[in-house]
This record gives structure tokens, C-alpha cells and sequence, in this order.
């Protein structure tokens, strides 16, 4: 093929070898960030799921209940700072049949209620609210403080969601106060569930989670008790006391005069 040289030679200069020009490499483009924790989920996948069931004890002024509860998780991808990870979602929140009671429907539409916010990304901001829920027939006793002291609710909704809150925190998908664990942090934990091992870095330091080969304390069992107001404040945190197997209990802190 001839090239035909329309314009004025300039100069002349030799290629040497090794000084052809460097081309660069094509960079991919950077992926544009999606939270795998908000993404929405349009139903349940088909096949079977990763699950906890757990058995939820607690005291009313009617005396001793319990109730079963499972939680499904699913993996969801996503991509942070450009990287691709996946994190493991509770999807779904599960009230087996053969404990459905007249009392009991209403626990039945809370954990549909709960689902249908958790695969929304919703879940951390629904239990929140749940916990707020209260009833005018007394405390609801149901598990231990830090102290090792009886945990009053007001209400058996409340009851119910701080004890999913606590299914999730020993999953590792929230923290000691039911905060959001970060995306990083979980995807982390997933990888360590499925083979992979890593040093705890200060993001899970700072999230307060515990790697999951690391066990859990586990809820020490209850046991029965009858609550009614004293009309006193707690000396440490100026709280509301109650009078439990005739001590006097705050609610807030758990400072007993028996202790």
C-alpha cells in the first residue's frame, strides 16, 4: 500500500528498538456502588435457606409464656468501593404452626409484618420501633441485662422484638445494641462462615461484633416472677423500681437492694 506525502518533511528520526511508545492497558470502569443491605428482595428464593429457631421464655402478669420463632438468612451481593462482596440478610421470620392461639394471631402478622420489612432493608428500624410498643398489663420480664439482672419490657411486642434482636446480634448482623452491623464488617463474617479467615480489623472492633467461631454468651434461663410498682427511684439511676420476689429492682439499670 502507498501512502502519498502531501505536506513538508520536517525531519527525519529512527525508530530504535525498545523505544516504540509504552501503550497503556485499558482500566475497567469502577463499579457503581450498591449497598447489598439496601437492596430490596421480592421474595423468598426458591430451595432451602440457612435458619435459627429459637425458643423465646417470658413472664407476664398471666404467668409463664413461650413461643418459637425461626429466622431465615439468604446471601446478597453487592459492590462497595468499587468491590464486589456478599452479606448474609435475615429474610424471612417464621411463627411455626401448631402454637396458633386466638392470643396468638397477633404474633403471627408481626413476624410477616417483620419479613416483608427485612427483605425491604428495613428490618433494624422495625424492631426499634416494635421495642417501643407498651400495654397496661405491667412489665414483661424476658431475659438478662449486663448485670444478670431480669429484663422488664412493656409489652409482650416488645418482649418478642428484643429477643429477635438478640437472634440477630448472635448471627452477627447487629451489634450489642441492635445498631446495624457495616456491610464491610458482615461480608467479612460471611466469608469466615464459608471457609475464609481474617484478623478482626478495627471496623469490627468499633461495630462491637464478635467473629463468628468466637461463641456467644448465651441468655441464662429465667425464672418466674410477679412485678409491681413501688413507687421508688432507683438510687443509682433515679429509674422506676419495682418490687420482684420481694426485692426492690430497677428496671433501667437492675440495682437490687438484695444484691
Amino acid at each position: 500500500m502507498t501512502i502519498a506525502i502531501t505536506s513538508k518533511i520536517v525531519g527525519l528520526e529512527v525508530v530504535k528498538p525498545g523505544s516504540e511508545p509504552v501503550v497503556a492497558e485499558p482500566v475497567a470502569p469502577k463499579l457503581p456502588d450498591l449497598n447489598p443491605l439496601h437492596i430490596r428482595i421480592d421474595e423468598r428464593p426458591n430451595g432451602s435457606l440457612e435458619a435459627v429457631s429459637e425458643k423465646i421464655e417470658y413472664y407476664t402478669s398471666q404467668g409463664k409464656k413461650k413461643v418459637y420463632v425461626i429466622v431465615s438468612f439468604v446471601p446478597v451481593e453487592g459492590v462497595l468501593d468499587g468491590q464486589p462482596i456478599t452479606v448474609e440478610r435475615p429474610i424471612e421470620f417464621f411463627f411455626p404452626i401448631g402454637q396458633l392461639s386466638s392470643e396468638h394471631q397477633w404474633i403471627t402478622a408481626t413476624m410477616r409484618t417483620i419479613s416483608l420489612a427485612a427483605r425491604g432493608g428495613f428490618v433494624v428500624q422495625t424492631l426499634a420501633d416494635l421495642r417501643k410498643v407498651s400495654w397496661d398489663k405491667g412489665p414483661v420480664r424476658c431475659g438478662l441485662n449486663q448485670w444478670n439482672k431480669p429484663l422488664l419490657h412493656d409489652s409482650e411486642v416488645a418482649a418478642i422484638a428484643w429477643s429477635i434482636q438478640k437472634i440477630l446480634y448472635e448471627r452477627g448482623f447487629l451489634d450489642i445494641d441492635g445498631n446495624q452491623v457495616p456491610a464491610k464488617v458482615l461480608a467479612r463474617n460471611y466469608a469466615r462462615r464459608k471457609g475464609a479467615r481474617f484478623e478482626p480489623d478495627q471496623d469490627e472492633i468499633m461495630a462491637g461484633v464478635v467473629p463468628h467461631e468466637t461463641p456467644v454468651a448465651v441468655m441464662a434461663p429465667v425464672v418466674s416472677v410477679t412485678a409491681s410498682k413501688s413507687g421508688e427511684n432507683c438510687p443509682d439511676c433515679g429509674g422506676e423500681v419495682v418490687r420482684m420476689d420481694g426485692c426492690l429492682t430497677c428496671t433501667s439499670c437492675g440495682h437490687s437492694k438484695c444484691s
